[in-house]
């Protein structure tokens, strides 16, 4: 059986962060809506100690590459929704199985 493993990784900015608790707040409800909403892997991966930085990664795996592809198709969709966030870029990687 194939295995299809997708993983996306967002650079964000957050304009209006003023403090960590400030970021946090707003990284944790991204995060957390991601895993809840589509059944995903996430995390903050950079910028950990940084008030308007931040790098979150989303992962899905599956049987089928057409169903991880639309998974993350929707996270990015749902994290560019957020206003509070500014997306820099965005980058898909795929992990080869034998």
């Amino acid at each position: 059986m194939p295995i299809h493993v997708l993983a996306l990784s967002v650079d964000l900015r957050l304009v209006d962060s003023h403090s960590l608790k400030d970021k946090r707040s707003v990284i944790r409800t991204i995060l957390e809506g991601a895993k809840r909403r589509f059944v995903v892997a996430a995390a903050e991966t950079d910028h950990q100690d940084e008030w308007q930085r931040s790098e979150l990664a989303f992962c899905a795996v599956s049987s089928s590459a057409g169903i991880v592809t639309k998974v993350l198709d929707d996270v990015e969709r749902f994290v560019w929704s957020f206003p509070e966030v500014e997306v820099l870029s965005t980058e898909r990687h795929w992990l080869e199985t034998d």
